[in-house]
């Protein structure tokens, strides 16, 4: 196990003052990195245990903030900050590029070499920056397949995952449909993994406060999942010594 570093880093995004977490490897060199999106409640100490996984890999990690620095934990809030904020690519994108520049220019991490993941919102703020065209080496999302501004799908440059449950009532057939013919459509390179029997959120460990409907944790689709996020990282971002 390397030693890992980590700090709090403030910055501006969305009129608001966002607050992520950065996780550096043991060394001085440079390494690849990777920017971390939070589901709608926001950043916690899943994503910040998740950046600092993938800096004991050897990856620069900066799990970025929606909300200015709060986990909305009353579900109305949170759908009530979300939803428009899902509504708008533009939005998004501010908040992606906001955490991305952060990360971007941390000494440690290569700039030429990042990757994109998320979960919910988070994954959609990532698949929104691909959309925008940003030089990513990867794309990597759970239960967040939305879909973009008609057209837009073909500026994205790299790999996309994306994964979902079986179960999940938000992220229902018709979505998936709907997201895989996006992408399709654009040429991009992607790949669709449906865990079976899962519902929304199904990688995030059970909360101890109320949760929207069709969410629900399934440890072992969890754990498989984060392997299916750590071997696209390998595939399409490697750490090299």
């Amino acid at each position: 196990m390397t030693t890992v570093t980590t700090r709090t880093v403030a910055y501006s995004a969305d009129n608001l003052t966002m607050i992520g977490h950065l996780a550096l490897p043991a060394g001085v060199e440079r390494r690849p990195a990777v920017l971390i999106g939070p589901e709608g409640m926001g950043l916690s100490d899943v994503e910040r245990r998740r950046a600092e996984a993938l800096a004991e890999l050897g990856y620069v990690a900066l799990a970025f903030d929606l909300h200015g620095g709060r986990y909305l934990e009353d579900p109305q809030e949170m759908l009530a900050r979300c939803m428009p904020l899902l509504a708008d690519p533009d939005r998004m994108r501010g908040i992606g590029h906001a955490a991305l520049n952060v990360l971007r220019a941390e000494p440690r991490a290569d700039p030429d070499r990042t990757a994109a993941i998320g979960y919910g919102t988070g994954g959609a703020v990532a698949l929104e920056l691909g959309r925008d065209g940003v030089d990513l080496r990867a794309i990597g999302t759970v239960n967040a397949l939305t879909t973009g501004r008609p057209g837009e799908a073909a500026r994205i440059r790299c790999p996309v995952w994306a994964g979902v449950g079986s179960e999940d009532p938000i992220m229902p057939p018709a979505q998936r449909e709907a997201f895989t013919a996006e992408m399709q459509a654009a040429g991009v390179d992607w790949r669709l993994v449906v865990y079976g029997g899962a519902l929304h959120a199904f990688h995030h460990p059970t909360v101890d406060h109320a949760t929207p409907r069709g969410v629900g944790y399934h440890p072992r689709h969890a754990q498989r999942a984060w392997r299916d996020i750590v071997a696209l990282l390998a595939e399409c971002l490697p750490v090299t010594d």
